[in-house]
């Protein structure tokens, strides 16, 4: 009817199914579309546009996300109860579609103000760090990190964004060339090495199974101004170990306050994309949103790193299609068959990843919830396919293999050289990831509104018609300098960033 308000949006013509754009009642009409509401539809969930038989494939954006568990009647509630798949339902074709966009030329490349350090690393922060060989050295090093938190005790380091202490719970009854052990140590030596941190400390307890000299070893760290160690079982105890490196962390921050910004290009950012409390609107404002910075990004020479390989099941071949080798498209197909064997003992396999939260906010399966994640990786070819933690060797779009929980996802990414973080989310996740600076982008306005204090940029302008996609991808792309300048997030002053720090733990023994 002319002039009717939308009450169901449908993403792709041909889609069997609509979103509703606010609670629909029984009988409320599904404008624009023929019919109503044959039961209560809640807002961000799906209706039948047409009727279903039973296995009828279900899409949306034109991609197949299940299919019908019964018989679905138009104008039905489409979720859990009725709606259901297999196993993916995505065609594994390597580099059909490939991108031709081009590079911008180096004097239109934005900069930012970033912090260049001795070897010509780019810092977005300037910390120093103390991390953990060890669960047993934990204390100390939250107690060394605790002391410059009266900001009197760091008003002599102008600069400095703080002293940090990340811990975790292992490196002991983890055997040497087990995969837990090659990650944590990949991990802690991304850390080790990142250019947000001036410098850090490594504290060991002595006995663990993580030697720190083992660590430094293979990971082909060296000890100088700029890494230290303390072993607390040599230096003395408890309050000893903390008195001295409370003097270790003074004397680099000595070091850290004499850094300064200065213009770099914007090919010197690598964002790691996460997307978490994930609704039915993430795949339709928040993650393209991000995708459309991140293709900007990617056009300027810089980096963006995808990861939680269980949330692009589903939605593979998006990806695979935009593999430059077929190398590359390999190496992620062998992921995702890793991950289908890992998940067989898990009750619902793949399809045990959409939380209560998601499917609170609409999604359904795993193929619906991965069609958004892999949005928030734009249009850009896909260059290369990485494990947890593994440095990164190429630019532009690259894969991270990790679990779909964000702090050991983003963890993985920051190790991997992330100096920025883009974080998307339709309930409302509260995040930070130190070194790194998260922003935070909201994927609707009710949310915004009500969690405004946490969230940075409210894509839901775009479902609000007050900005399109394109649009809402330039904010979101000048965000990113911003912060990468030293713009603090909300996430940064609210003090996240600390606890969220998670090796990816995969051990036997455990």
């Amino acid at each position: 009817m002319a002039g009717q308000v939308a009450a169901v949006l449908q993403l792709k013509p041909g889609d069997e199914v609509g979103i509703a754009l606010r609670d629909l009642h029984a009988g409320e009409a599904l404008a624009p579309f023929p019919g109503v509401a044959a039961t209560d539809i809640p807002f961000g969930h799906k209706v039948a546009l047409v009727e279903l038989r039973p296995g009828a494939a279900v899409h949306r954006f034109g991609q197949p996300i299940g299919s019908a568990r019964q018989a679905i009647a138009a104008g039905a509630h489409v979720h859990l109860h009725n709606l259901g798949f297999e196993t993916s339902m995505a065609g594994h074709a390597i580099g059909t579609r490939l991108s031709n966009a081009p590079l911008r030329q180096q004097a239109e490349i934005p900069s930012f103000d970033g912090i260049v350090r001795a070897d010509g690393r780019v810092a977005t922060r300037n910390y120093v760090g103390v991390l953990t060989s060890v669960n047993c050295s934990s204390l100390v090093a939250r107690m060394i990190a605790d002391h410059f938190r009266d900001p009197a005790r760091l008003a002599p380091y102008p600069g400095v964004d703080g002293v940090v202490a990340l811990t975790h719970k292992s490196g002991c009854s983890v055997a040497d060339g087990s995969m837990s052990m090659s990650m944590l140590r990949r991990t802690l030596g991304g850390y080790a090495r990142h250019p947000n941190f001036a410098g850090v400390l490594l504290v060991g307890l002595g006995c663990e199974d993580n030697q720190i000299d083992q660590l430094i070893d293979e990971q082909q760290l060296e000890l100088g101004d700029e890494l230290n160690k303390l072993v607390m079982q040599e230096t003395g105890g408890t309050r000893t170990s903390i008195g001295r490196g409370i003097e270790l962390v003074e004397a680099m921050l000595e070091r850290a306050a004499l850094a300064k910004r200065q213009p770099v290009p914007v090919s010197e950012i690598v964002v790691g994309l996460q997307c978490g409390g994930s609704d039915s609107f993430s795949g339709i404002s928040a993650n393209p949103a991000l995708g459309a910075a991140v293709d900007r990004l990617v056009a300027s020479g810089g980096t963006a790193i995808l990861a939680e390989t269980p949330e692009i099941y589903g939605a593979e071949n998006l990806l695979l299609e935009r593999a430059v080798t077929k190398d590359v498209g390999e190496k992620l197909l062998g992921l995702l068959d890793w991950w289908e064997e890992y998940t067989r003992n898990e009750p619902q396999g793949f399809d045990n990843n959409p939380s209560p939260g998601n499917k609170a906010g609409g999604l359904t399966t795993i193929l619906e919830k991965s069609l958004g994640a892999v949005a928030k990786g734009g249009t850009t070819n896909l260059t290369d396919v990485i494990g947890y933690a593994q440095p990164l060797t190429t630019k532009g779009l690259v894969f991270m293999d990790s679990p779909g929980f964000d702090p050991m996802s983003a963890t993985g990414q920051v190790a991997s050289g992330a100096n920025l973080i883009a974080f998307t989310t339709g309930r409302g996740s509260c995040f930070g990831c130190r070194p790194s600076p998260s922003i935070k982008l909201a994927t609707n306005t009710a949310m915004f509104r009500r969690m405004e204090e946490d969230m940075d940029i409210n894509c839901g302008a775009i479902l609000d018609d007050e900005a399109s996609i394109d649009e809402m991808g330039e904010l979101v792309f000048g965000e990113m300098i911003a912060t990468a300048s030293g713009k603090p997030t909300k996430s940064e002053l609210l003090g996240y960033g600390e606890d969220e720090f998670a090796p990816w733990h995969v051990n036997a023994w455990l």
